[in-house]
């Protein structure tokens, strides 16, 4: 049972401590430094020295192969046998944020996908909470849906995806305390409706969607930022319209989070993202279920029945939902199939996403002033543990 600022409690706030690390990525497409100590002190990152130079009256907490900022998934919809939307609460969540841990993420924004009503409302109330209490790894939240197109449901209930009408953007505007991201179709989206959610601070992201390339173009300069899973459930380029693909592509300020399984995105178009974005601007994102970090081989979705088959998760008629992977797998996934080179790829699980979502400024790099936010690993990029505010979480 979670205590109320149980992370506060026993995180070692006011002690100098240190990470060890043979090889650190900082989050900035740098190549490699080696053989480092990352100094820790009050829930930040005081300094990065050559080990040799580290105070010996420095406690070292951890040592590891590879270190780089903690990695954070824009998009998981549950995770140790939880689904968000089943069970919006705090200790949902909790189970959700350790679940990503065992794959190396040290921040999450849960995901809660298209349902009738308001229910999303439920959803900020519970990470709002969160956030409050201290859990770990509980950055903000991800709101995808309702308000897509009808063309494109992918797995959300069809009967539930509606247009957004201004009690929503009331209840949308709400701070919770950490980013509130939005996914919605901008075609369906009446006038002015993105930019008043801008306006909030809410950041506003296109998905399942039917947008043609002109529409993304004025979505975009109401302050939409960003696109869901590119490639999934949203119009394709083709030779006279770009769609919501090419517009993503061709536009130099869009963020776009890409599930890098091997099975949502074929691997060309993986490095047809990795190419044209670049590594400041694709996120890796798992889109994970409740079967991560379990031996689950089935769940219920909203009434529908979810199977994993061969590493997918599908329906009764082979629809994929969601996806059933690690962040650090999508990270050797992404090196694997575009054949971009370790830095990048982790630029893209971690200063690519804090960036997407307005935290560059203390997210997504290990230098002097950022969070102290680390995720470990192996020598094959395989997550060991994960430092969140100065605490070591092991990963196995």
């Amino acid at each position: 049972m979670m205590r109320e600022n149980s992370m506060k409690s026993d995180e070692p706030i006011g002690q100098t401590t240190a990470v060890v690390a043979d090889t650190l990525y900082d989050g900035t497409g740098s190549p490699p430094v080696h053989d480092v100590a990352i100094v820790l002190e009050g829930g930040m990152i005081a300094s990065v020295c050559p080990v040799g130079r580290l105070p010996g009256n420095v406690e070292i907490m951890a040592r590891a192969a590879i270190a780089i900022p903690g990695m954070i998934d824009l998009q998981i919809n549950g995770g140790g046998g939880v689904l968000f939307n089943d069970e919006p609460t705090p200790e949902a969540l909790e189970k959700m944020a350790a679940a990503a841990r065992k794959g190396g993420t040290a921040f999450i924004l849960p995901t809660y996908i298209t349902a009738h009503g308001q229910g999303f409302a439920d959803a900020m109330e519970a990470v709002e909470k969160a956030i409050a209490m201290g859990v770990p790894g509980i950055l903000g939240i991800h709101l995808e849906g309702p308000f897509l197109s009808p063309k494109r449901p992918g797995i959300h209930p069809r009967d539930a995806i509606r247009p957004i009408g201004n009690e929503d953007i009331a209840v949308l505007s709400r701070d919770i305390g950490g980013p509130r991201l939005i996914t919605l179709a901008p075609e369906e989206a009446p006038d002015g409706s993105i930019r008043e959610l801008c306006n909030s601070g809410a950041i506003v992201f296109a998905g399942h969607s039917e947008a043609s390339f002109e529409d993304m173009e004025k979505a975009a300069g109401e302050g939409i930022s960003g696109a869901t899973h590119l490639f999934n459930a949203m119009s394709q380029i083709a030779g006279r319209a770009p769609g919501l693909v090419g517009a993503v592509l061709d536009n130099d300020r869009l963020y776009a989070g890409i599930i890098a399984d091997g099975v949502h995105v074929h691997q060309a178009n993986l490095r047809l993202a990795a190419h044209s974005l670049g590594p400041d601007r694709l996120c890796l994102v798992t889109d994970a279920m409740s079967t991560l970090g379990t031996a689950l081989e089935s769940f219920d979705l909203l009434g529908k029945q979810i199977f994993l088959r061969d590493g997918r998760l599908v329906d009764m008629n082979g629809t994929l939902a969601g996806a059933h992977i690690a962040l650090d797998e999508c990270l050797r996934n992404m090196m694997r199939f575009t054949g971009i080179n370790a830095a990048e790829a982790v630029q893209m699980a971690t200063s690519a996403p804090a960036h997407a979502v307005g935290l560059g400024a203390t997210l997504g790099r290990v230098a002097s002033g950022y969070r102290a936010a680390l995720t470990l690993m192996d020598e094959d990029f395989k997550a060991v543990s994960v430092v969140i505010d100065s605490k070591l979480y092991p990963s196995t």
